[in-house]
Formats: structure tokens, C-alpha cells, sequence
């Protein structure tokens, strides 16, 4: 952790050494699909204030919104996890000083179909349905139900941070289905009687059933107060400190009325 610390500072100093790789006018966003909804929000709220700007999005998980950033093919990458010591690696390698910027908090709730009578799960009794070990729901208090798991593919944040905060690094029971999104993911849960899966706070519906955590519910309040136990920062990382065009978004972001967005896409302000 000093490491990639210390590499992230090495990154700020050098900062003015790095160029955007858009367009004037133009913004590229990749990454997290957790973070996309705010991202829209926000793009189509600052392209109404500046019609000679254009901003591309696109998901595809925050690995992919990081790589994109030491590929030079995004402006922004969006990620729902800090960066990793080996990605910082590979980006200085190629001469890409990546910037953080907290631009959201979020938490994880695991979600079940929406006839499921179970309301609550511990962290343990989490991580023994994904590893395997619990495979029917009367063995937590439900019906006489095959439990079927559903996670994220490895590519996403969500599962990292699930993989770290849940399971504690043990791997995940090789039958569970993946899938590469959290809107996937949800409408996987809503037509699978018997299916858990774990998504990011904004993408909660009326098809599907949140879990609280060791009976603490995962919301906005708990979540800053850190009660609740599966909650994580949400980044936009950029090639540099930021200027121009891309400077001019992400102050618009940060500003009173980009964390009103924030709130409306589902997640959490950071002010």
C-alpha cells in the first residue's frame, strides 16, 4: 500500500508532464459500470450547459476504464477501485502519470429475487453461498430452494472489492454464473427464483430484493458512518492533473449541483 502510494505521488508530481489525449470539445469516458450512471448524468447535464462539447461513454468494467487511461484511448477512466501497484507500473512504464479523483462514495448490497423471504445474511453466511458451502436456502432461514450464485466477472471493481471485503481473497465456487455488469446482474436475480447476486447501491429496483449485512441495511447514511461493512470510494482517473476541457468537467462534477447528479444517479456524495 506505501508503494502504490508512493507511486501515486510520483504520478501528481509529474503531473504537468502529461497531455489529455482528446479532442478540444470533445471528452472520452470509459470504465465501471458502477460509476456509468453518474457519468451520464452528468455528461448529459454539462453538454446542456455546453452544446459545442461532445462526451462519449462507455462501461466495460474498471479495469477496462484504467486501461483505456494508459492506452490513451479515454480522457477519463472510471473505476470503482483504487488502482492497482502493477497498473501504476505499466502506466509510468509507458510514461501515463494516472490521477485519482474521489468523485462518489458507494456500497455493495447483495440482492435476492423479490419472493425471497430472507432479509438478512452475515459476512460469513456470505462468503459460505459463494464459496460453495451453503447451497440451499432453508440452510439460512428460507424456502427449500437451490441457492444459485451469480457474481461479477473479474474485470469489474464490484467484484474486487466483493473478493476483498467478503471473501477475504477465497475464490469463488467455479459454478456461479458471471456476468459483466451490474444491470446484467439484476435482471439475472429478477428471473432467477433462487438467485444472490451483489450490485452497486444505484442500480436497487423493484424487481429485485436488497440484503442488509450483518443487520445493518446498506444506504447512504450507514454507509458514510461506516456501519456498513461492504462500502468503497468511487474514482475517475485521468493522465495528469487535470486542465482544460477535462478539468472544466470534473470541477463540474465536484461543484453542489454535479453531487445533486451524483445523489440522482443512486450513489452517494462525496460533499
Amino acid at each position: 500500500m506505501k508503494k502504490t502510494i508512493a507511486l501515486i505521488c510520483v504520478a501528481v508530481c509529474m503531473a504537468a508532464m502529461a497531455a489529455s489525449p482528446a479532442l478540444a470539445g470533445e471528452l472520452v469516458l470509459k470504465g465501471s459500470t458502477t460509476v456509468l450512471p453518474i457519468a451520464q448524468r452528468v455528461a448529459e447535464s454539462y453538454m446542456k450547459l455546453h452544446p459545442d462539447v461532445k462526451i462519449s461513454l462507455s462501461g466495460g468494467g474498471s479495469s477496462n476504464g484504467i486501461k483505456a487511461i494508459v492506452d490513451g484511448t479515454a480522457d477519463i477512466g472510471n473505476a470503482s477501485r483504487f488502482i492497482k501497484s502493477k497498473e501504476i507500473k505499466l502506466a509510468t512504464a509507458k510514461g501515463i502519470y494516472p490521477v485519482p479523483h474521489r468523485i462518489a462514495l458507494d456500497c455493495i448490497v447483495p440482492v435476492v429475487h423479490s419472493k425471497n423471504p430472507v432479509s438478512d445474511l452475515t459476512t460469513e453466511q456470505l462468503k459460505a453461498i459463494y464459496l460453495g458451502k451453503i447451497r440451499n436456502w432453508k440452510e439460512v432461514g428460507g424456502a427449500d430452494l437451490r441457492v444459485v450464485v451469480i457474481s461479477r466477472d473479474t474485470s469489474s471493481g464490484t467484484f474486487e472489492v466483493w473478493e476483498k471485503l467478503v471473501m477475504k481473497k477465497a475464490r469463488v465456487i467455479p459454478s456461479a454464473l458471471t456476468v459483466p455488469s451490474n444491470g446484467g446482474l439484476v435482471q439475472a436475480v429478477g428471473t432467477t427464483p433462487g438467485a444472490i447476486g451483489y450490485i452497486a447501491l444505484g442500480y436497487l429496483n423493484d424487481d429485485i430484493k436488497a440484503l442488509s449485512v450483518n443487520r445493518v441495511p446498506g444506504t447512504p447514511e450507514t454507509t458514510r458512518n461506516g456501519l456498513y461493512p461492504i462500502s468503497r470510494p468511487l474514482f475517475m482517473f485521468t493522465n495528469g492533473w487535470i486542465k482544460g476541457r477535462t478539468a472544466d468537467f470534473m470541477n463540474y462534477l465536484l461543484s453542489k449541483k454535479g453531487q445533486q447528479l451524483v445523489e440522482e444517479a443512486g450513489s452517494i456524495p462525496v460533499y
